[in-house]
């Protein structure tokens, strides 16, 4: 179905600004959802540019992390260790509606660009500070990356292998879930600054953010304090067919009976210990055995026939660069594509909800691209 475009479908945050002091992943991509949703976010770089510049793999002048947290915004290149840097980052936060900075705390008091300081040229001015440990606290003052907050809230901890090495998760989690709950506060507050007028500081931690997403699993521990987390039903996990990984998912009993029933395992329907979960938990390694034996016999297509007609919860096991290629996602328009110089189009993945509306992201800025122009805008000096 073709998607018509009416006014509904005009950019949200239309005709705000978004001054980006951050560098890296959170900061950014909190700026990044923002800029998708409609808003113009003009963002400040230091002389070397930001870090995220840096980070992997470079083609082109660009890596896929710069990429893809700050398409479409506007690089202004600002010096804020000298004193005309600084009067510059005022000047354009006098015209600003949000600010996001991730700096360390206190370093933006420092610099003479903390809240105080700029809400008091601006008082509707919503300021968002994503920082690692949070503002207050014993930690406060340490560096923290995505890596090391996984280490230290337990994520490396639930992500064990097999033989119970702590893992990290391979994508950086918890940095852009801080900035999707900086966007959301962000906008929180434009909605009250919409009623009241005045502004406020957002602040949140790598520290909130991890300790947020796995909420369920402290009221679980809390709740069994004597045993190791287990898994929530059974049998579950990911096994061989004869040409690929399926992972098979066990939502409630009667749907352990249709997999029984489909598998032919007469004796499970025989047994009343295996029709609730608590009797099936203690036994997951046997079930699980017998599903890997039954699955190693027929091919995927096979399998995924007979799991959809029995209506048991199955997915196959693929990687990223073939969910690009899926049909599911062309017709659903997921993805996007964006245009990179000298490099040509790339998958675009568009801001969830936003299928068929999303405004393209436009072209990542080059290190200062518009400083000249952002500031003859702003009447600053160069």
């Amino acid at each position: 179905m073709h998607h018509v475009q009416d006014a509904s479908d005009e950019p949200m945050l239309d005709g705000l600004t978004v001054l980006d002091l951050s560098q890296g992943i959170a900061g950014p991509y909190c700026g990044m959802i923002l800029r998708q949703q409609g808003a113009r976010v003009i963002k400040v770089e230091p002389p070397g540019g930001d870090w995220s510049r840096q980070m992997g793999r470079i083609r082109a002048g660009q890596t896929a992390i710069a990429v893809a947290c700050n398409a479409g915004k506007e690089s202004v290149l600002l010096d804020a260790r000298t004193e005309s840097g600084r009067a510059a980052v005022r000047k354009l936060a006098e015209r600003a509606d949000v600010v996001i900075q991730n700096f360390r705390p206190g370093v933006a008091e420092r610099m003479g660009v903390g809240y105080d300081a700029l809400s008091a040229r601006n008082p509707a001015l919503v300021y968002v500070s994503i920082s690692g440990y949070g503002h207050e606290g014993p930690m406060a003052a340490l560096p923290a990356v995505d890596t090391t907050m996984q280490a230290f809230t337990g994520l490396m901890h639930l992500n064990r292998d097999g033989a119970g090495q702590p893992r990290r998760i391979p994508f950086f989690l918890l940095d852009l879930s801080a900035g999707v709950y900086g966007a959301q506060h962000a906008c929180a507050a434009l909605f009250k600054v919409a009623r009241s007028g005045k502004g406020r500081h957002v602040r949140l931690s790598l520290l909130e953010t991890s300790a947020a997403l796995q909420s369920y699993l402290m009221v679980d521990d809390a709740m069994f304090p004597d045993a190791e987390l287990a898994a929530a039903n059974a049998p579950t996990g990911v096994f061989a067919a004869a040409d690929g990984m399926l992972y098979v998912s066990m939502l409630n009993d009667a749907m352990f009976t249709r997999l029984a029933r489909l598998l032919g395992c007469d004796d499970w329907l025989a047994d009343a210990e295996l029709h609730t979960s608590a009797g099936r938990l203690p036994r997951a390694a046997e079930l699980n055995r017998r599903v890997a034996q039954a699955l190693a016999t027929q091919p995927l297509a096979h399998w995924e026939a007979l799991l959809t007609e029995h209506d048991v919860l199955f997915a196959r096991v693929t990687a990223a660069r073939d969910l690009v290629r899926n049909t599911q996602c062309t017709q659903a328009g997921v993805f996007g594509r964006l245009p990179l110089a000298e490099i040509g189009k790339v998958p675009w993945a568009n801001l969830p909800g936003m299928a068929g509306t999303a405004q393209p992201a436009g072209e990542p800025p080059l290190l200062g691209q518009h400083t000249k122009s952002v500031l003859a805008e702003f009447g600053i000096g160069a």
